[in-house]
């Protein structure tokens, strides 16, 4: 009976072990680091480069130091360049970044596919089911996936520098309504200068789609100018997403 009741204790310690370790992982904040990456074409681990275009090559990519420390650049010139981060977390994260460019794209229009270029963009990715999206939409992500040689996701918040809408613009990729574009910079002013950004990705979400969020799959980090041509150069320091704080 003794080594029953063990036994017994045991296993809810391990029951509970079970039911805590999702809740202390989910609460503990996650650095993807590029400042103690050394400079060069090596990706931190995590980091793969992610097609955005099947017209163009893609833009150079590369660690690089920004005095001290290792950010990543990216240099678009006519050309498209982004890389990904896969992720499993909730969606009450918030999520945090800096990031530089040189210049916004003069000729961009978030409106037109022909005008869809920013100087920066940092995309999250959602777990919409598929079967919640229409045939059209299904056949449309299968296509691409084709094209580009990975998935696609089912919904994204595109977080953008543009040239000229007013900072928190939220519409509609003229590409997908399964994504938005966020205004989070605008115009030259503050370009050639680090920008610091903390966003509640459920709340911008929730603003966006009209609908509370679902799961984060992944992010990534581009700039382009494939559409509109021009050269413009983005750079980007470390990301951090951590739980969102409880309203």
């Amino acid at each position: 009976m003794r080594g029953r009741a063990h036994g017994l204790r045991r296993s809810r310690w391990a029951m509970l072990l079970l039911v805590l370790m999702p809740v202390a992982w989910a609460a503990t904040p996650i650095t993807l680091r590029f400042s103690d990456a050394a400079p060069g074409n090596t990706l931190p681990a995590g980091w793969k480069a992610y097609a955005m275009s099947r017209h163009r090559p893609a833009a150079p990519m590369a660690i690089v130091r920004d005095g001290a420390h290792g950010v990543f650049h990216i240099d678009a010139d006519h050309a498209a360049g982004a890389i990904a981060h896969t992720l499993d977390l909730p969606a009450a994260t918030t999520l945090g970044w800096r990031w530089k460019v040189d210049h916004s794209v003069a000729a961009a229009d978030l409106a037109r596919k022909k005008g869809d270029d920013f100087a920066a963009r940092v995309y999250v990715f959602f777990d919409v089911p598929p079967s919640s999206l229409s045939w059209l939409q299904r056949m449309k992500l299968k296509l691409a996936r084709r094209a580009l040689g990975h998935a696609m996701p089912t919904a994204a918040l595109c977080y953008v520098w543009d040239n000229r809408h007013p900072i928190g613009t939220i519409a509609p990729s003229p590409f997908s309504p399964l994504m938005h574009t966020v205004v989070l910079q605008s115009g030259n002013a503050r370009a050639g200068a680090w920008q610091v950004q903390s966003r509640d990705l459920a709340a911008d979400y929730l603003a966006a789609f009209g609908r509370p969020a679902p799961r984060i799959t992944g992010i990534a980090l581009a700039a382009d100018t494939d559409n509109t041509g021009g050269h413009v150069q983005a750079w980007f320091g470390d990301v951090t997403l951590a739980p969102a704080a409880a309203e």
